[in-house]
């Protein structure tokens, strides 16, 4: 009986530690939705939490360690956001519009996370570079098979970076009330070089994605994988 509540006693214990630890995590991501990273305190971040400042060092040597525990959890966010839904598209140019479409989606639907997703990428690094790894693999395909398209690899990553980042950071501070994510990625498509027709015909076939992403099913209908045509010179110059 004695090691039965020695091993119960042990187990609240853990459970109490986790309880505050995810606590001063969310109270992280709190302050962090509401302004920079740099500027947020460990006195600030106790008092969001409700525990007190010796608490903190109980789990986090400093606000860096607790800034890539926040960090931890949204580049997670980001992997349940595109997987394995964006490994079942085939087309390039259909996984970047789900990626970007996927991010718009989310910060609407959560403006706080798209305000802390905004915040992190620009004072954490690491969170961005998981989403630009995915979109870097992405455009490198696309553009290897249009050898002749005027467009470099690294100007393409800033580019639909740039867009995404700045509407979820609009999203976020409530600049942008309500806008149409379809719109959002074609403007991302066609200033990487896809044409009009293709980029509207990729856009019509989002609705599908957004489905599967919600229903947390594979893509499996071989019309969504249907290839773009390849960029050509006449897109890069939008015609």
């Amino acid at each position: 009986m004695t090691n039965i509540n020695l091993e119960r006693r042990a187990e609240i214990g853990r459970e109490k530690r986790a309880r505050t630890k995810a606590q001063l995590i969310a109270a992280a991501r709190a302050l962090c939705s509401r302004r920079p990273w740099e500027s947020v305190t460990v006195d600030e971040v106790v008092n969001e939490a409700g525990v007190a400042k010796g608490t903190f060092y109980t789990h986090f040597d400093d606000l860096n360690q607790l800034a890539g525990a926040v960090a931890d959890e949204l580049i997670q966010s980001f992997d349940e956001l595109l997987q394995p839904i964006r490994l079942s598209i085939s087309d390039p140019v259909l996984r970047i519009a789900f990626g970007c479409d996927a991010f718009i989606e989310k910060a609407l639907e959560d403006r706080l996370w798209a305000s802390l997703a905004a915040r992190m990428a620009r004072s954490y690094p690491a969170v961005g570079q998981v989403a630009q790894k995915h979109l870097s693999e992405d455009l490198r395909q696309l553009l290897e098979q249009s050898p002749q398209a005027e467009l470099s690899l690294e100007l393409a990553l800033e580019v639909s970076v740039g867009i995404v980042s700045q509407v979820m950071a609009a999203i976020g501070d409530g600049r942008l009330k309500d806008p149409d994510p379809t719109e959002v990625v074609r403007c991302i498509l066609t200033a990487i070089g896809i044409g009009k027709r293709d980029a509207a015909s990729i856009c019509a076939r989002l609705a599908g994605l957004r489905r599967a992403r919600s229903d947390r099913r594979p893509v499996n209908d071989k019309a969504l994988n249907k290839p773009t045509a390849p960029l050509r010179q006449a897109n890069v110059e939008r015609s």
